[in-house]
């Protein structure tokens, strides 16, 4: 594969970069994304992401890697543009320490209800809102751990592609079908599939230990501060909460989701 050398701040291709990973505007008009390190780009290219440009640093990342990852990107597309950056011009660009030597910019996927591909009895995480996409990609690692068949995410505006939620997903935004949507939209494609609605709530609530899992299940939550709306609460097929013994009445949605989840997996696999 042929490698170019960019040498210059300047040069266009670094300030598209640049722009990429800080505007979520230019994501959503050039429909590219950006990513740091060998781990997340082979989880990108794993779940079928097409690769548009790489950049690398063969004074960090090592020739063997750089031989291995030059096969792996031509099998997601011959058309990749492959360019080999100077240290100080990496670190300048690198959107994090630490990522490899690598940064690339791959195509944006569809994230509609549609594209979801669910199989039986399927195990989804709905968030009505998401106040910092760290949370969210909190909860992407634990539905990856917890083999949950997608995410879905009520804010038809979120931008699944922020830096700091890649980051803190460690890659589970590519590892877990994840769909954003209305809260109306939602309810409706759940219905249609049979799912049943679980809202996380703590008023006109019984255990969620005490809730059957097994068949198709939603675990629905709101956020920390104000929980979820009347529109899922009407919904809901039962309402469930997770015991609080100390003085505070709510955890982290991330922490909420994963203790659900690893739930609905023990019943599953009793």
């Amino acid at each position: 594969m042929k490698i170019d050398t960019i040498t210059s701040a300047q040069n266009p291709k670094i300030k598209t970069l640049l722009e990429l990973q800080e505007k979520s505007r230019a994501r959503r008009k050039e429909g590219l994304f950006v990513v740091e390190g060998c781990r997340e780009l082979m989880h990108c290219l794993s779940s079928g992401y097409i690769p548009y440009s790489v950049f690398v640093c063969s004074e960090i990342i090592s020739p063997k890697e750089l031989e291995s990852l030059a096969g792996a990107v031509k099998s997601g597309s011959d058309k990749c543009g492959f360019f080999d950056l100077p240290k100080h011009l990496y670190e300048k660009v690198a959107y994090r320490g630490g990522t490899e030597g690598v940064i690339a910019e791959l195509h944006c996927k569809s994230h509609s209800l549609e594209s979801l591909d669910l199989k039986a009895n399927p195990l989804v995480i709905v968030l009505e809102a998401v106040e910092k996409p760290g949370n969210l990609g909190a909860v992407l690692r634990s539905a990856d751990a917890a083999g949950a068949d997608a995410v879905i995410v009520c804010d038809p505006l979120t931008d699944l592609y922020n830096p700091n939620l890649i980051r803190s997903s460690i890659g589970g935004i590519f590892t877990v079908p994840v769909a954003a949507a209305s809260s109306e939209e939602t309810i409706s494609w759940l219905k249609e599939r049979n799912i049943k609605i679980f809202t996380a709530q703590l008023q006109d609530s019984k255990w969620y230990y005490d809730t059957d899992m097994k068949g198709g299940t939603a675990l629905v939550m709101g956020t920390e501060a104000t929980g979820l709306t009347d529109v899922w609460r009407k919904a809901a097929d039962a309402h469930i909460k997770i015991p609080m013994l100390g003085k505070l009445d709510s955890l982290n949605v991330s922490v909420s989701a994963a203790i659900l989840l690893f739930e609905a997996v023990r019943q599953r696999n009793s």
